[in-house]
C-alpha cells in the first residue's frame, strides 16, 4: 500500500516538473538563423519564434533594425500548434530573408513583443561576413539546376505607361504588371519603390488581391496581374525618369524529371518535389519628354492642367447690412484636383470677408478627377448697391492644347438697413430730426437734487472698466504678433501644423481599421506617416521620399535607431499594400501602433527653434 502511494506521489511529483517546464516554455522568444558566417552576396534566414501553450494576443511585434543588411523579404508569419496527450502547445515565426550590404562583423538586434501587458525580448545574434566569390549564373538546388536567366524569362514586372510624351502638370498613368508562367509560393516583398522625381503622384485604386489574366507573348502563354497604378503629374520640364518598381517573389521550382525540363509546364508537376527560390525582380526605368506648356497664358492662369467645369454662386442678391451672405465656387473635372487653387473673390469696399472654407472630392479609379469647392463667408457693412466683379478660372487644356478661361457674370447685391446698426453712409435730415425725442428733458434748477458722497471713479467697476480694455488689448496684439510671424514663415506653418494633421490622418486609419477595410487602412496610415514628414521636413510632395526623409532627420541629429524604425514602419505599410493577400495576416492594430509610435518620437525629437 505504502509502495502504490509513493509511485502515486512519484507520478505527480513528475506531472508537475512537467507542467512548470510547459509553462516557462509557454513564454519563450528566441532568435535564429541558419548559420552565423556567411558570405557578402549570401541570402540567409532570421527567425524569431514565440513558443508556449498559446499564441493568443500576441501584439506590437518589433523587429530589429537590420542596419547592416537588406531585408529580400518578411516578415513572413508563420503558426504551428500541437495537442498531445490533450496539452496543447503552438508558436508563432517571424522570418525575414536578408543579405549583408557590406564585409564585417555585424549584430542583429532583439527583436520584441507583448502579450497579455507582458513584453518578451530576444537576443541579439552575431554574424560574421565574409567576402564571398562572384555568384554564378547557375546556382544548385537539390537536383535542379536553377538560372537566374531563365527565370527572368519567364517572371518579370514591366511599368507600362499611356504616354510618354505630355505637357508639364497632365497626367500620365504607370500601370506596374507582373507576367509570370511559374509558381509564386507566397507573399512576395517590397524590396524598393519607384522614385517619382519631377512628379506629384497618386496612387490609383486596384484590387487588393492580385487578380490574373492570361496573356500570350512571343508564343508563350503568361498570367499577368496588376500590382499597382499610379497617376503621375510632372512638375518640372524635360526628360524624367522614374525608377524601378523592385520586388522579391518567391518562385516555386520543380525539380527535374528525367527528359522533362521544368520549363515545360505552365503550372508544373504536382507529383514532383519542389524547391522555393527567391527571384528578385525589376521592372523597366520609365522615361517621360515633358513639353512646357505653350506661351501666351492669360493673366488668371494659376497652373491648372486638364479638364474642367466652373460655376459660381450667391445665396442672396438681397440683404440687410451686418447679415452674412455666402458665395459658393465649386470646379470639377479631370486633372489634379489637389493642386487646383480656387480664383480669387475680389470685393468692394464696405464688405468684412472671412476665410473661405475648402472642401475637396477626389476619385482615383483610373484618370485622376473630383471637384473642389470654397465657401466664402462675408458680411456687408454699408447700405446701397455693391457689385462683385464676374469670378474667372483659367485652365490648361491638354487634349485641345489651348487655355481655357471661364467666367461667371458680376453679382449685384442690394443692401438695405439693418435692424441692429445703421451705416454712416445712411444717417440723414430725418434720422437728426428724431434725436429731439431720444434727449431726456434737462433740469434747469438745483431742487431735488441730491449730494452722492461715492465718486464713481472710485468704485470697483470704474477700475474693471478701465484695466480690462487694457488686459484685452495686450493679449490681442500678442496673439496678432504670434499670428503675423506663423503666417509670414511657410516653413514654421507647415511644421506645427504636421503633428494636427497627423493626428487627424491617424483617427481616419482607426475608423478604416475598426470597419475592417484593410486596403484603405493601410493607404491612409502610409498617407499619414509620409504627410507628416512632408510637413515636417518641409519636401515637397513630389521629390519626396523615404531615403530624402531619413537625410533630413540625420541633419537634425535624428538617431539611427528611430530612423531605422521609419524605414521599417514605411516598408511594413508599403509591403501590406503591394503584396497579394498580405492586408489579411498582417495585425492592423500592431501596425497602427508602431506608426503611431514611430510619428510620437519624431515630434519629440525635432526641435523647433531648426525651423525658425
Amino acid at each position: 500500500m505504502l509502495k502504490v502511494k509513493a509511485n502515486n506521489f512519484l507520478l505527480l511529483s513528475v506531472c508537475y516538473i512537467f507542467l512548470v517546464l510547459q509553462t516557462n516554455f509557454a513564454q519563450d522568444f528566441t532568435a535564429s538563423v541558419n548559420e552565423t558566417t556567411v558570405a557578402d552576396n549570401e541570402r540567409f534566414q532570421v527567425s524569431f519564434t514565440f513558443s508556449g501553450k498559446s499564441i493568443n494576443n500576441l501584439s506590437k511585434f518589433s523587429p530589429p533594425a537590420f542596419e547592416n543588411f537588406l531585408i529580400l523579404s518578411g516578415p513572413n508569419q508563420s503558426t504551428s500548434i500541437q495537442i498531445i496527450n490533450g496539452a496543447q502547445s503552438a508558436s508563432l515565426t517571424y522570418s525575414f530573408v536578408v543579405q549583408p550590404k557590406s564585409v564585417g562583423t555585424f549584430t542583429i538586434g532583439s527583436a520584441g513583443i507583448e502579450q497579455a501587458g507582458n513584453t518578451y525580448k530576444t537576443e541579439p545574434i552575431k554574424i560574421t561576413v565574409v567576402k564571398g566569390a562572384d555568384k554564378p549564373k547557375q546556382q544548385q538546388q537539390g537536383d535542379t539546376q536553377i538560372s537566374t536567366d531563365e527565370i527572368a524569362k519567364n517572371l518579370y514586372v514591366r511599368a507600362i505607361v499611356d504616354k510618354t510624351r505630355a505637357y508639364k502638370g497632365e497626367q500620365i498613368t504607370v500601370t506596374y504588371k507582373l507576367y509570370t508562367r511559374l509558381s509564386i509560393a507566397s507573399q512576395m516583398g517590397v524590396n524598393k519603390l519607384p522614385q517619382y522625381q519631377g512628379f506629384w503622384a497618386e496612387e490609383l485604386e486596384t484590387s487588393g488581391n492580385i487578380n490574373f489574366t492570361t496573356e500570350v507573348i512571343e508564343g508563350k502563354q503568361f498570367r499577368v496581374g496588376v500590382l499597382k497604378r499610379v497617376a503621375l503629374f510632372p512638375t518640372q520640364t524635360g526628360t524624367l525618369e522614374v525608377t524601378p518598381f523592385e520586388l522579391s517573389v518567391p518562385v516555386q521550382i520543380q525539380k527535374q524529371r528525367s527528359g522533362k525540363s521544368i520549363w515545360d509546364d505552365f503550372f508544373g508537376d504536382p507529383f514532383g518535389r519542389s524547391e522555393i527560390y527567391e527571384f528578385n525582380a525589376k521592372s523597366n526605368v520609365v522615361k517621360i519628354d515633358v513639353q512646357p506648356l505653350p506661351d501666351g497664358q492669360p493673366e488668371m492662369f494659376k497652373g491648372a492642367v486638364g479638364n474642367y467645369t466652373f460655376n459660381a454662386n450667391l445665396n442672396n442678391t438681397t440683404v440687410k447690412s451686418n447679415e452674412p451672405l455666402t458665395l459658393n465656387i465649386n470646379i470639377s473635372g479631370t486633372g489634379n484636383i489637389k493642386l487646383i487653387d480656387l480664383p480669387e473673390l475680389n470685393l468692394p469696399n464696405g464688405f468684412e470677408k472671412y476665410e473661405p472654407k475648402i472642401n475637396e472630392e477626389i476619385n482615383r479609379k483610373g484618370i485622376v478627377s473630383g471637384s473642389k469647392s470654397g465657401e466664402y463667408l462675408f458680411v456687408p457693412r454699408v447700405v446701397g448697391l455693391r457689385e462683385i466683379p464676374p469670378i474667372e478660372f483659367t485652365f490648361f487644356d491638354p487634349n485641345k492644347k489651348k487655355y481655357v478661361t471661364l467666367k461667371s457674370e458680376p453679382f449685384k447685391i442690394d443692401i438695405k438697413p439693418g435692424d441692429k446698426q445703421a451705416s454712416n453712409e445712411y444717417v440723414g435730415k430725418e434720422d437728426i430730426k428724431e434725436l429731439g425725442n431720444d434727449i431726456r428733458y434737462i433740469k434747469t434748477s438745483f431742487e431735488d437734487v441730491e449730494k452722492k458722497e461715492n465718486f464713481i471713479i472710485n468704485s470697483t467697476g470704474f477700475i474693471i472698466a478701465g484695466v480690462l480694455p487694457f488686459a484685452i488689448s495686450l493679449v490681442v496684439i500678442g496673439w496678432k504678433r504670434k499670428y503675423d510671424k506663423l503666417h509670414g514663415n511657410v516653413v514654421l506653418l507647415r511644421y506645427q501644423k504636421a503633428q494636427k494633421v497627423a493626428k487627424n490622418r491617424l483617427k481616419s486609419a482607426k475608423k478604416l481599421m475598426d470597419s475592417q477595410n484593410h486596403k484603405e487602412f493601410y493607404s491612409e496610415l502610409s498617407t499619414a506617416l509620409f504627410g507628416y514628414l512632408e510637413d515636417k521636413l518641409h519636401i515637397s510632395k513630389s521629390e519626396f521620399t523615404v531615403e530624402r526623409a531619413s537625410e533630413e532627420l540625420r541633419k537634425r541629429n535624428i538617431t539611427e535607431e528611430l530612423i531605422a524604425e521609419l524605414k521599417a514602419g514605411a516598408g511594413k505599410c508599403e509591403f501590406v499594400r503591394f503584396a497579394p493577400g498580405a492586408e489579411k495576416s498582417a495585425a492592423m492594430q500592431d501596425m497602427y501602433d508602431e506608426i503611431a509610435d514611430v510619428i510620437i518620437n519624431l515630434e519629440k525629437n525635432i526641435g523647433e527653434k531648426k525651423y525658425v
